[in-house]
Order: structure tokens, then C-alpha cells, then sequence
């Protein structure tokens, strides 16, 4: 089988660009044959069309994007190949469910006149242009063959808001890297882990009023909880009109005097992901839902960091935010309400008064992690992408 992957790809920071690099080289393990007409390109939906147009179409048998992430370049590339070929079998895995991306390149007249407008004249204009937005969503969603989801709950939402058949939807979960087993550290002091891109809305903020809160209650824990933030500070992300994002939580940081309980690994090797994830016992998710998405649709998707939890067996204290709940029903963790600090402080204090919470749950989320490892994972791709071409 020869198909064309549509993604973001390493070395693009981003979670999808990750998740698309695994995908790929786990189904050239299984012997399909990728090509990805976009590779290089970014998010440059002029430059992604031109490739496309160019790109010879001869022999491939199935087109497979990665939509989500704010990106627009694989949903218009889509919707241009559906309009060239009407029978041609397209797939999608949507990382952002309930819509696929939520947003449409331009605005359309009078409502573009608001972009570069103080706010919240811009937003309104995004708002009441949604309907349109979600008409082209509809349409692109209804006319391809298979279209992927990493969660149940996510699966439904998709499948409701855009209006599909049963028999378009698949269910796969985020696949993982086959990391060979660690013991847990010593379980005092008790090491926190928030791993994933750090930038403004990860609700990292709670995380660290949490901890102050959870040492102004019981100041005897300061010396049994360490925490430590690490993953990816893509300037691009951790930088915007307010400045720079790293510098303000080391600034809260400061205010809420954890400097001795925080540790900093920042744009840790790929290589080092499981050592650091492993020399910790939990990871946290503080995650925020964007209040702004919130007037367009429910996010119902999950989250890459997790999935590098269980593929190192770590368990996980979320947010009930996007389709977290779910990934942690399977006693590998446990959830609170989003933006509740206390709650999340709660669970802190919890955790350390039964620790033994951490080793159950390191136990069920290495059983996960066994059975989402990338090879069967492109297995279950390879068995749809399969099913999507026999209905050509």
C-alpha cells in the first residue's frame, strides 16, 4: 500500500509533528509506503496547495491527514483533493474533536475589516463568522472515508457536531514508544512532573498555586514535595505580547516562594523523555479549556504527554478538561475540576498522605502503555486504512 501522509513532521516542535514522525515510521515498519507531499513546508497554506498540485498522484492508494493544532494547511489540503478526486479514499486523524479546525483562514468581507481592530472586535468577528467556518468543517468531514479520534468521548462529539455515519468513525488511541520498564523512585519526597510544551494555557499557574496552597496548609510537606517543570519552550509559543511566558512563571514562582521546591528541564533530548519521565512518580495536567473555544464547540481531545505517562508507567493527575477523564479511567490517575486550585491541592495532599496511589497507578498505566505501543497502533491504521480503500 502506498499512501500520502498529510502532516506537520519533526523537526516542527509541536505534538501532532511528534505523533505524525511515529505514525509514519511505524507503518514503514509494517511495509506501507509513506510519502508526505508537505514535508518542510509548515502551516503556509499557498506553499502546501502549490505541492500539492505538483505532487504526482499516480499509485497512491489512500490519503491520510493529521488535523489539528490551530493548522490549516492539511484541512484546505483535503478539501482540495476531495474537489480533484471524487473517489480518491481520504482519511483523517482529528487531534481537536468536536470541530476539525475550528477556524477558517480568512474571515470573510465585511467581518475581515475587524482583523487588526482592537479587541474583543476581532473575536466577535471570529464568532459570527463560525457558522460558515463550521459549514466548510461539515462538508470536508461528511466526504471523507474514515476519520480517526484518539478517545470514545471524543469519537461521539465528532461525530454529532459534524453530522457523520457510524461507519466513518474509528477509534485509535495515541500510540506510544515501547520504553523498557523503571522502578519508581524512592517515595519521599514525593517528585510531581508537568511535562509537555510550556505555554500560556496549560494552566501551569494553577499548578504552582496548588503547591503554595498545599505548603500553606500543611507546611510539613515542603520538605516531601518536589516538582518539576520540563518539556519544550519553543520561542514561538513560550513568547507573545506580554512577553516572555517562562520569565512570568519564574516570577510566580518567586511570589509564591517555591524556588526550593521547583526544578526546571527545559527542551529535554528526545532520548531523555523516559529518564526524566521515570525519575518521577506522577505526572500533572493542569490543563484549562480556552474560554474563547468555548463559544465555538467543546475540545474533546487528549493529550501527547499523557501518552508518554503510560508508555513509562507513570500515573497522572489531571484536569477534567478535554477527554482526560477518559484517559485516566483505568485507575492509572485521577481527575479534578479544571481551575479549582483547591481541588488540585486536594489531590496533592492525597497523594502524599497515601503514596502507595502512585505505585497502583504506575502498575495499571504500564498495562496501557503495553497495549499502545506504535506497532500495534499502525496495525489498527494499517486494518482501516484497509477497510477505507476496500470501499473505493
Amino acid at each position: 500500500m502506498h499512501i500520502a501522509l498529510l502532516a506537520p513532521l519533526p523537526p516542527e516542535q509541536n505534538g501532532i509533528a511528534d505523533y505524525a514522525g511515529h505514525l509514519k515510521n511505524a507503518l514503514e515498519q509494517h511495509g506501507v509506503q509513506v510519502s508526505t507531499p508537505l514535508a518542510g513546508l509548515g502551516n503556509d497554506v499557498t506553499r502546501t496547495q502549490a505541492a500539492l498540485q505538483a505532487f504526482d498522484w499516480q499509485g497512491i492508494d489512500l490519503v491520510h491527514a493529521e488535523i489539528g493544532g490551530g493548522r490549516l494547511a492539511e484541512f484546505n489540503g483535503l478539501r482540495a483533493l476531495r474537489a480533484r478526486f471524487a473517489h480518491l479514499p481520504l482519511t483523517a486523524t482529528v487531534h481537536d474533536p468536536e470541530r476539525l479546525v475550528w477556524r477558517r483562514e480568512h474571515l470573510p468581507w465585511p467581518l475581515s475589516l475587524a482583523q487588526g481592530l482592537p479587541n474583543p472586535l476581532p473575536q466577535v468577528a471570529t464568532v459570527l463568522a463560525d457558522p460558515l467556518c463550521l459549514h466548510e468543517e461539515r462538508q470536508l468531514a461528511r466526504s471523507l472515508t474514515r476519520l480517526v479520534t484518539l478517545t470514545r468521548s471524543g469519537s461521539q462529539c465528532l461525530k454529532q457536531r459534524m453530522g457523520l455515519k457510524a461507519e466513518q468513525m474509528v477509534v485509535i488511541p495515541h500510540g506510544n514508544l515501547e520504553i523498557p520498564a523503571a522502578p519508581l523512585p524512592p517515595l519521599e519526597p514525593l517528585r510531581l512532573l508537568y511535562f509537555g510544551f510550556i505555554y500560556r494555557g496549560k494552566g501551569i499557574e494553577d499548578l504552582l498555586d496548588a503547591l503554595a496552597l498545599t505548603f500553606s496548609q500543611q507546611p510539613a510537606l515542603r520538605d516531601k514535595i518536589r516538582l518539576t517543570l520540563a518539556g519544550g519552550s519553543e520561542p514561538e509559543m513560550a513568547f507573545g505580547p506580554s512577553g516572555s511566558y517562562l520569565d512570568q512563571l519564574r516570577q510566580r514562582i518567586n511570589q509564591l516562594q517555591l524556588n526550593d521546591s521547583i526544578e526546571w528541564g527545559l527542551d529535554v533530548p528526545a532520548g531523555d523523555i523516559p529518564k526524566v519521565i521515570q525519575a518521577h512518580h506522577v505526572m500533572v495536567l493542569p490543563y484549562r479549556e480556552s474560554s474563547k473555544l468555548k463559544l465555538l464547540g467543546n475540545l474533546r481531545g487528549t493529550s501527547g504527554a499523557l501518552s508518554w505517562a503510560v508508555a513509562c508507567g507513570r500515573g497522572a493527575i489531571t484536569s477534567d478538561a478535554r477527554s482526560f477523564a477518559e484517559e485516566v479511567a483505568h485507575s492509572n490517575g485521577v481527575i479534578y475540576p479544571q481551575g479549582n486550585v483547591p481541588a488540585l491541592a486536594a489531590e496533592l495532599s492525597h497523594l502524599c498522605a497515601t503514596p502507595e496511589l502512585a505505585i497502583r497507578w504506575a502498575e495499571h498505566a504500564s498495562l496501557i502503555g503495553s497495549q499502545r505501543t506504535w506497532p500495534l497502533t499502525a496495525a489498527r491504521f494499517v486494518q482501516m486504512f484497509e477497510d477505507a480503500c476496500g470501499g473505493r
